[in-house]
């Protein structure tokens, strides 16, 4: 959302295959999103994308990439049709994409023809199972932006002005001619990689100490200071409440796409 916040609609972004949260922040409306999701036809994709491969062109979301580190590559593609166009591209990844080819032929390339592409690894520390720290050499992500000659910053993930400070900074510069920048936004997951995942791999008080960090409630907190009312944030809580329960209610009622109706291939008999 901090990322999202630098941009201006006419640009780019690239998600991964948890991609949602990247398609809402980008401006996909909810219906539409929780529609694909459920594979109805009147999803953002006809139902065709899934939960994980969305496409919005409309909203400047390029794609979701199943493939570890597809975003990174995308967004290097999508930079150079920015270019042209004075808009910015922006790659989200985890930290598990750092250790794959495309991460570093990319951040080069995009270097090389000064890109406007910026480049924010969601690091929470772990790839599916596995820290970070046994895996990758020399366990700094954004350190290796140095290679390259590329700027970088290490931002608190979890801190929504932070990021939002940095990802402007990364932006402006982008779009000024500056090149890429490489940010490594620290987060950390909640829970297990998946629903069948109880992650009694990661030591309790790790886990309780990211909790107490909660990005919603860091944010909440900051609001209050700033003069927002608590009334005010709850209002806003259950309208967003009503308009996730409509899209789902909404998605649920859609049709699913008819095969007889659709050419795509993958619908045929």
């Amino acid at each position: 959302m901090g990322t999202c916040l630098a941009l201006r609609p006419d640009d780019y972004v690239a998600g991964t295959y948890r991609g949602h949260g990247h398609a809402l922040a980008k401006g996909t409306p909810p219906e539409p999103l929780v529609a694909e999701m459920l594979g109805r036809a009147t999803g953002v994709c006809g139902g065709r994308a899934g939960s994980m491969n969305v496409v919005d062109v409309e909203h400047g979301l390029i794609g979701c990439y199943g493939i570890v580190g597809g975003s990174i590559a995308a967004t290097v593609g999508a930079a150079m049709s920015a270019k042209r166009q004075g808009g910015v591209a922006v790659a989200f990844f985890g930290d598990g994409a750092v250790n794959q080819a495309y991460f570093h032929e990319c951040l080069n390339m995009a270097k090389v023809l000064l890109l406007p592409a910026v480049f924010v690894c969601e690091n929470n520390f772990y790839g599916e199972f596995t820290p970070m720290s046994s895996v990758t050499a020399g366990g700094d992500i954004a350190g290796r932006a140095r290679a390259y000659d590329m700027p970088s910053a290490v931002l608190d993930g979890n801190d929504l002005w932070a990021v939002y400070e940095g990802a402007s900074e990364a932006v402006e510069r982008a779009r000024n001619g500056g090149g890429p920048t490489l940010l490594e936004c620290q987060t950390y997951r909640h829970y297990g990689h998946s629903k069948s995942d109880p992650a009694p791999y990661r030591p309790k008080e790790e886990v309780e100490r990211w909790l107490a960090r909660d990005p919603l409630k860091l944010a909440r907190a900051r609001l209050l200071e700033e003069g927002v009312t608590e009334e005010r944030i709850e209002q806003t809580e259950a309208e967003v409440g009503a308009l996730i329960e409509h899209a789902v209610a909404a998605a649920l009622a859609a049709p699913y796409p008819d095969p007889d109706q659709v050419a795509a291939t993958e619908y045929r008999r």
